[in-house]
């Protein structure tokens, strides 16, 4: 019997065995399908048609397994240089005569991401192609692209809601002290208000100070480019006071905006799809409203950014920074650090653009970055540096390996400061009636007692830790930008600056795109900026990882209201959640910090890349 029981157990091991071997062999073929999705005909005509239904980002995040396969879902990430290839590549392509840009359920992206792909819209009207927008409820962000369209469409029962960066945040100090946590803070910087939300109920004067200038900053950057591409919109008066131009129009929110100049006609979707069917034919079904589409994904399929091979590499550190490894939507120092030294040893790069969006993260993680930087320039590579949305912190920490730092006005940079929190519950011990004791053999044994909370000796060695990394924070940009140390100290101190007024005070060399700084290391290179070639730097997906951004794509979130109202609405719900994870990076990250809490303020909604956690997915339920 014992043998026949062996035999069961190795026939039984078999059997499972097939079993997996099945499954990944089916979807090895599904996958296969789905990668071989057909392309655009060279006789294919129509508008190019935007759906927008998710954010845009520098760097789509992987996706995860279990929000994948548990059905979740997800809301689409599409990549800033493809959308801006794919509206370049239109521009000058015969088979798109139009662009449908339709903005119903998009959730955003960071203002010089936007601005980016306003350009590459810009692009496509100078080519005499129409562009156009519709939505049934505008905000900022939608706005922001809208604006450059040739045409606007607002449905009748939309309304444009523009309200500006700004809102409130969390602060949990009274909430912590009801459940007897105590946050143990250490930092160096005035104006470094990470740590605030545990420390305080209210923001502090210096971090009101701060954030004021830079969001009245932005908000001025937003209104200039909505004034260039659209003069006739009067966006700042409506903004300024729209319930005399509400009432005017009889509560008609849509009639309001038109009149206002910010939108150029009112309709429904049917309408909006016999105007686009009017400039390039009707659709091939009888649904009205129909017209001849081209989608975004097969025309990014047949008209892929070339970055096969160039002599300028481009360097992407996207996200928050963190320790070790990391899939792509973090910035992992070790994955990035290695991703460069293997370019460096297998391609003939001639010059090195770092592109960084990214409010900062691990200290270690951002000096790994930097340190990888370096080596490229110690093989006498130019080192450009290009800001997008956020340069903040730990990515301003990267960002002074660069040769040349190239940012927008509109980029949020600085917050030159370290902090680091480590909670301890001793209250919580006692309101439970628990104690906590022990015994120590040296000074630092049990350091840091988060029962008992850190010894005075654990919580200054702690404090000169941090201050040290701030001194050599200070000595690396004061040996970066040329400037005494001095006077970086006097404009760090955790403080966040604007792209312009970070120009004014020498943390920022000029103005310009990743296209710029591309010319510009180009130049620095000695080749010429409209022959050079460009290779992306970046961690190749595994077939896993496309297979199952393949299913991400069929499981998006199809639920958002395109209601402005709704939309708005639901940023208590996107508040919460970022709340909690930002909780949870704090107190369970590492012990010091180069991070810039405040510079997310005016981010997108929470990104799928976030790992779902106990505590993410308890925001996510309460949030519901």
């Amino acid at each position: 019997m014992r043998f026949v029981g062996k035999v069961w157990r190795f026939l039984v091991a078999v059997k499972d065995g097939l079993v997996l071997l099945l499954l990944l062999l089916f979807f090895m073929g599904l996958y296969a399908v789905l990668s071989a999705s057909p392309r655009i005909a060279p006789t294919a005509r129509g508008a190019l048609l935007l759906n927008l239904a998710g954010t845009v980002v520098e760097e789509p995040a992987t996706a995860e397994p279990i929000d994948v396969l548990s059905g979740s879902s997800l809301a689409r990430e599409y990549r800033r240089r493809d959308m801006v290839h794919a509206l370049e590549t239109a521009a000058t392509d015969n088979r798109i005569q139009a662009v449908a840009l339709d903005l119903d359920i998009f959730a955003g992206g960071g203002q010089v991401t936007l601005a980016d792909v306003g350009r590459a819209i810009d692009a496509v009207r100078r080519a005499k192609k129409p562009v156009i927008a519709y939505s049934s409820g505008y905000t900022d962000d939608s706005y922001q692209l809208a604006a450059h369209a040739s045409e606007v469409w607002l449905n009748p029962l939309g309304a444009v809601l523009i309200r500006g960066p700004g809102g409130a945040n969390l602060y949990y100090k009274g909430l912590m002290e009801k459940l007897g946590v105590t946050a143990n803070v250490y930092k160096v910087g005035t104006y470094k208000a990470a740590t605030e939300p545990y420390t305080r109920s209210d923001m502090s004067p210096e971090a009101r100070q701060n954030i004021q200038a830079v969001a009245s900053a932005l908000w001025e950057n937003w209104l200039d480019e909505v004034r260039r591409v659209r003069p006739k919109a009067q966006v700042a008066a409506y903004v300024a006071d729209p319930e005399p131009r509400f009432a005017a129009a009889g509560g008609d929110m849509a009639k309001a905006a038109l009149d206002a100049g910010l939108v150029d006609r009112i309709g429904d979707r049917t309408e909006f799809g016999k105007r686009l069917a009017a400039i390039v034919g009707k659709g091939p079904d009888d649904v009205p409203g129909s017209f001849r589409t081209i989608g975004y994904d097969a025309w990014t399929r047949t008209e892929p950014v070339n970055d096969d091979d160039g002599e300028i590499g481009v360097l992407t550190v996207a996200g928050e920074i963190v320790d070790g490894e990391a899939s792509n939507g973090s910035a992992g120092g070790a994955t990035i650090s290695k991703i460069l030294h293997e370019a460096l040893g297998e391609r003939d790069l001639r010059a090195l653009v770092v592109r960084i969006d990214s409010p900062g993260g691990s200290v270690l993680a951002s000096e790994q970055i930097r340190a990888a930087i370096l080596d490229a320039k110690s093989q006498g590579i130019p080192v450009v540096i290009s800001m997008g949305s956020v340069a903040a912190s730990g990515g301003y920490w990267v960002a002074t390996a660069g040769d040349q730092i190239v940012a927008e006005p509109e980029t949020i940079t600085g917050s030159i400061g370290v902090f680091g929190i480590i909670p301890s519950f001793q209250g919580s011990l006692q309101k439970l009636g628990i104690g906590a004791d022990g015994v120590k053999t040296t000074p630092l044994s049990g350091e840091p007692d988060v029962l008992r909370g850190p010894s005075p000796a654990a919580g200054r060695l702690i404090q000169m830790s941090v201050e040290n990394i701030y001194r050599r924070f200070l000595g690396i940009v004061s040996g970066a930008r040329k400037m005494p140390t001095d006077r970086v100290d006097a404009i760090a101190q955790g403080r966040v600056w604007d792209g312009g007024t970070a120009h004014q005070l020498g943390l920022v060399d000029s103005f310009g795109s990743i296209d710029d700084a591309i010319a510009i290391a180009a130049k620095r290179a000695k080749l010429d900026p409209k022959s050079a070639g460009v290779v992306y730097l970046e961690k190749e997906p595994s077939w896993l990882d496309s297979f199952l951004e393949s299913l991400a794509s069929d499981t998006e979130d199809e639920s958002a209201s395109p209601d402005a109202f709704t939309a708005l609405a639901d940023e208590p719900r996107q508040m919460l959640i970022r709340a909690i994870e930002d909780a949870e990076h704090l107190l369970s990250g590492p012990a010091i910090q180069a991070r810039c809490l405040e510079c997310m303020a005016g981010e997108p909604p929470v990104r799928r890349s976030e790992k779902r956690s106990t505590l993410a997915m308890l925001g996510a339920l309460l949030g519901r």
